[in-house]
This record gives C-alpha cells, structure tokens and sequence, in this order.
C-alpha cells in the first residue's frame, strides 16, 4: 500500500487543491474523535460527557465540523459533474447523471453496504443466541447511528445536477433562497407550531453548505473572514436570544437539538467554519503541500469512509473488552476517568486500523464510465439513489437491536424495520450501478 500511495502523491497535478483534501480528512478525523471522547460508558450504559459536564458544550462551535466536510463535498461534486460534462461528445443529448452517480457512489455504498451486511448478520447472531442484552444490545443500537451522514451525503450527490444549474444561474442568490427556506422552516416550527415542517431542514441547512462548496469552486468566496464573521454573530444571536441550545451536536433528553433535525443555528455555525477555513486556506495550503503531509492525506482519504463506518465498531468493541477483562470503568469527568482517556482512545484507534486494513478493499474506486446513457436509466438512477438515502436513514435510527423483535422506528410517517431498510439500501445501490453502467 505505501508504494501505492506514493505513486498516487507523485502523480498529483499541480492543480489539484489539496487544501479540499486536507479538510476533508481533518473533518471526517475530528468527528470519529468527537465520537470517542463524549462516550460516557458505565456498566449501567452509554451516556455523553456533554451531559455530564454541560460547560464542555461550548467546544461543539468549535469541534462540530461536519459542516465543513459537506462543504467540501459540494466543491468535489461540482468539479466532477462539470467534468463528465466536457467529456460527453460534442452535440450528444446522453445524461451524464447515471455516470456522475455510479462514479459518486462507488466509495460510499459499496463500504457502507459491506458494513451493513456484516453488522446485520453479527446481529441476526446475536439474536438467535439471545445475548442481545446489555452493553451489546446497546452496540447494536447504536453502530448505525453514523449512517444518517451517509444518508445526507446521498441526497447531496442526488441534487448536484440540479443544484448546480441553480448555482450557475443565480449564484449568490440560490445559497440565500436556501438560507430563506431554513429560516422560514424554522419561523413555521417555532413561532406557528407548524408540526413536521422542522424535517425540512434536513435538506435546507446541509443543502446551504454544500451550496457553499459550489461557490468556493468557481472562487466567489472572496472575504471568508466577512463570512465568519456573519455566521458566528448570528449563531451567538440565535442561541442567546432564541429557542436553541447551547450545544452544536445532539443531547441526550433535550427538546430542541441544533442537529436533528438542523437548525438555523447550526446553518450560522457552518457559515462560520466555512469562513474560518477559508482564513486559514493559505496555511492549509502550504502545510498539505509538503510531501510527507500529502503522502498521509492521500493515504487517509482512501480508506476515510472505511474509518468512518467502523470507528463506533472500534470504541464500543474496546469498552466491551475492557469489560471481559474486568477493567474497571470509572466515573465519567472524573480524574481516573480523564486519565484513562489516552489509552481507551490509543486502543479505539488500533482495532480501527485493524477493521481498515480488513474492509479498505471495498473503498477502491471503480474506473469512472464514459458518460454514456439510454432512455429511462436517469430516472432509474434518482429513483435508486432515493431508495438508498431513505434505507441507510431508517437503519440509522432503528439500529440492530431487537432484531428479531419486529423493532421500528418513524421514517417520513412510515414504520420501517431493520430487515426493510436494509433491502431498501441494496436495492436502491443495486439500481444506481445498473444504470451507471
């Protein structure tokens, strides 16, 4: 693999923004550290650390960068669509948006798939077994939980094509008519009492930063410094004088969350990290381009997603084995609790190496197809990637326990089951390969 890397690092075009890169493997890298830092595991459960020790709640503002990781991918979808675009035969009607598809998706269903396919047999095991109790019925439920970033990310890649023409027609203007939209969402939820219209902002706010990557593309961002500087006065504004709370990341028990679904305050706190990276951009870039620094952001963001699907695998695997070994587990914030930090994140890190270096296989891109398609595969493409979106968001909440149990959980006013929400991701991946093909 080192080999691989370093032919991959030297091949690099001089155009390449490897900043882009950087961040996304910076994002992806502080969230699965996020994730391990606020499990609060007992032997009565899992909790949060946010909810143990509320005035860590301030970091979020500064450690809730997922924002920043669909930014990045709005910038990497628009150069990709554009180039299918200038590769498709002068004069030729064909769509291109099966092959923008198939070539999007290939590294981020196939891993996820594989994931899903895995963690559903492990479980249908458990289960006949009975052993679904305990901390592994709590693994159970909770290893899914990430999928719902998968999810979004699929609706991203989904409404490139549209959300690109938008951009190119009215700029500016299509990323504030989605800022207006979330607004509004939220004008409606909390001031009307409008039931259900806060699931809107699921795709209005993430939809917004991704608009973000759009315009970064074509260098309209000209004073990110302004732009920070906008979306952190008005998340201040918002959080102190509005309903929404303190913490950028869902609490356990809390009416009102800023991520689920998404709030215009979180919308004003992706404003800010977006304007903050891009202060940041002439340092990013000079540090990414040293040569051992690029040599890891390449090497890490071929098995990024691998690391993602599998890191809460990893922590609640080291948790269970400390367990099994009689390692006791002290007090979460507490100081034998803190100094246990270095080692349970050490160990965490190891077996996600391990589980890498098992499933980073299924994360190799496929040879990107030349934009080629016939009658109907367009919509049978959006129809698969819809499908997909809509299974890895039920799994994502219903989890693996209680399997055989006939557990549900809400989707869009649908119950929907894990066994239904699995066939629901195959199939939808399944329809989107037929088509790119």
């Amino acid at each position: 693999m080192g080999s691989r890397v370093r032919e991959l690092a030297g091949a690099t075009p001089a155009t390449r923004d490897r900043y882009i890169d950087l961040l996304r493997v910076a994002s992806l890298g502080t969230v699965v550290l996020g994730h391990w830092l606020m499990a609060a595991v007992t032997t009565d459960g899992v909790g949060n650390l946010l909810a143990v020790v509320p005035g860590l709640q301030l970091l979020t503002w500064a450690l809730q960068i997922m924002p920043v990781f669909f930014f990045v991918g709005g910038f990497s979808h628009a150069l990709s669509y554009r180039s299918l675009l200038r590769r498709r035969p002068e004069g030729s009607t064909d769509s291109v948006y099966p092959a923008f598809l198939r070539a999007r998706l290939q590294r981020l269903l196939r891993p996820t798939m594989v994931f899903v396919l895995v963690w559903g047999a492990a479980a249908l095991a458990v289960a006949v077994a009975g052993g679904d109790g305990g901390l592994t019925g709590v693994t159970l439920r909770l290893v899914t939980q990430p999928l719902w970033f998968i999810g979004i990310h699929l609706a991203m890649v989904a409404c490139t094509p549209l959300l690109l023409r938008a951009h190119g027609r009215h700029g500016w203007g299509a990323f504030a008519a989605l800022v207006t939209a979330a607004a509004a969402v939220d004008v409606l939820r909390f001031a009307a009492g409008v039931p259900y219209v806060e699931f809107l902002n699921f795709a209005f706010v993430w939809l917004a930063v991704h608009q973000l990557g759009f315009l970064h593309a074509d260098d309209r961002i000209r004073r990110p410094g302004l732009l920070a500087g906008a979306g952190l006065a008005s998340a201040v504004a918002l959080v102190a004088c509005g309903p929404y709370p303190l913490s950028m990341v869902g609490m356990p028990g809390e009416k009102i969350s800023n991520m689920a679904p998404p709030t215009l305050a979180l919308l004003a706190h992706g404003l800010w990290l977006v304007g903050a990276v891009g202060l940041l951009r002439p340092y990013g870039t000079r540090f990414a381009g040293r040569p051992r620094v690029w040599r890891a952001v390449v090497a890490a963001n071929g098995v990024a997603m691998t690391a993602f699907l599998w890191h809460l695998t990893a922590m609640l695997g080291v948790y269970g084995a400390m367990l099994a070994l009689g390692v006791a587990l002290p007090e979460p914030a507490t100081g034998a609790w803190w100094a246990q930090v270095p080692v349970r994140v050490a160990a965490a890190l190891a077996l996600t190496a391990a589980l890498v270096a098992v499933f980073r296989t299924f994360e190799r891109p496929a040879p990107t197809l030349a934009p080629r398609a016939s009658t109907g595969t367009g919509a049978l493409s959006a129809f698969g990637v819809t499908l997909a979106l809509l299974g890895v968001l039920a799994l994502s909440m219903v989890g693996y326990a209680g399997l055989l149990e006939g557990r549900t959980a809400l989707l869009i006013a649908v119950h929907v089951s894990a066994p239904a929400a699995v066939a629901m991701t195959l199939g939808g991946w399944l329809l989107v390969e037929r088509a790119g093909r």
